[in-house]
């Protein structure tokens, strides 16, 4: 199939990832690719040019609106508006069999434009005001929504989903992030550096159970840093560092326990099942899909609550690390989630009613 994968433009898609929604187009490329797909990747001209960039912006828009994503700024939605409303005019002149949507936009979402292009349009994150609308607005024929989590499904259709909606988990290869039989007693923590991911909790939590903790990940929000994180810093707690991809799972490899600490309802967590397929049990916060993710993987517990996760992460360590690998293979592969996409692409071009929301 040639296919168009139009993705977020706040960061480049390329690694090292800055989060979530770029590790997704990533993956999402490179796995349709070598499946064979003709894929045209559609981001910020600064991505990766391994594949082939038809730029919605010449480059991301962090550089050029730098700290007011979510702010409302009506500079950075006219230029974002103006980016995403070319290519879905390019895309649909573009002899495209399906469109992968990954952006945060709104008009990818039209019935005008899912008439011209199949679209499967992955929803990343929660809902909110400026786009709840419009993607209840958008179910048809020629379009299916997807969802990370059941969580995530019950938080944008509280009263029942269509059933052109259903739960697609991520996926990770778990050659990427190997299995490593033992861990140095340590704990990891890795994702955004920003409030909402939740690394001062695991600071806390790490220095009450005595373990040492590396925290891994781009530092999104620089007062945050300096405020919450940068004055605990020094002895067991440290900064690796915004690592690609092979040396972050041999980093999280070589730990014994993940933190998994989101302030918010995360609607999956990507980053606790690559923790997991390199065989880490998880110690984490019970919020969004986190339970749903990590299951018998690990221990949860009350959002916030520092003495409790120091607790919880004792109770994980005793898990034996084939049970978050073994969840992780039957469960988030990356063959698995590729499968589940070419069916919905099918689905949205045959214009067919998929049978079950959940794969």
């Amino acid at each position: 199939m040639r296919i168009a994968l139009l993705a977020h433009i706040r960061h480049p898609v390329a690694p090292p990832f800055t989060g979530g929604m770029e590790a997704h187009s990533w993956h999402l490329a490179e796995g349709l690719a070598a499946r064979g797909h003709d894929v045209v990747l559609f981001a910020s001209g600064d991505s990766d040019p391994r594949f082939a960039i038809d730029a919605v912006v010449p480059v991301h828009h962090e550089r050029v609106f730098p700290g007011l994503e979510h702010r409302g700024d009506p500079g950075l939605r006219a230029h974002v508006d103006a980016g995403y409303a070319a290519a879905c005019d390019r895309i649909a002149a573009g002899g495209f069999d399906v469109l992968h949507n990954n952006s945060l936009s709104r008009l990818p979402l039209e019935r005008r434009r899912t008439a011209m292009v199949p679209t499967v349009t992955s929803l990343h994150v929660p809902p909110y005001d400026a786009l709840r609308g419009f993607v209840h607005d958008s179910p048809g024929p020629g379009h299916r929504i997807t969802v990370t989590s059941q969580a995530q499904l019950q938080a944008w259709w509280p009263e029942g989903a269509p059933p052109e909606v259903s739960v697609l988990h991520n996926g990770v290869d778990p050659a990427a992030w190997p299995f490593q039989e033992r861990g140095d007693g340590s704990a990891a923590w890795s994702g955004r550096l920003a409030a909402i991911k939740g690394a001062h909790c695991a600071i806390a939590a790490a220095r009450r159970a005595g373990i040492p903790l590396t925290l891994y990940g781009p530092i999104e929000e620089p007062d945050y840093w300096a405020e919450r994180i940068a004055p605990q810093l020094g002895g067991p707690i440290r900064y690796g560092g915004h690592l690609d991809g092979r040396a972050l799972a041999a980093a999280i490899g070589r730990a014994s326990v993940f933190l998994f600490t989101p302030c918010w309802d995360e609607p999956f967590g990507l980053v606790a099942i690559e923790a997991m397929a390199c065989g880490l049990p998880v110690a984490g916060f019970d919020n969004g899909a986190a339970q749903e993710v990590i299951g018998e993987a690990g221990c949860l517990v009350e959002s916030g609550d520092a003495a409790k996760l120091a607790r919880a992460i004792g109770t994980a360590l005793a898990v034996p690390r084939t049970v978050p690998q073994a969840r992780v293979l039957r469960l988030f592969s990356r063959d698995r989630w590729l499968d589940r996409c070419e069916a919905l692409y099918a689905q949205a071009r045959a214009g067919a009613v998929p049978a079950a929301r959940v794969g």
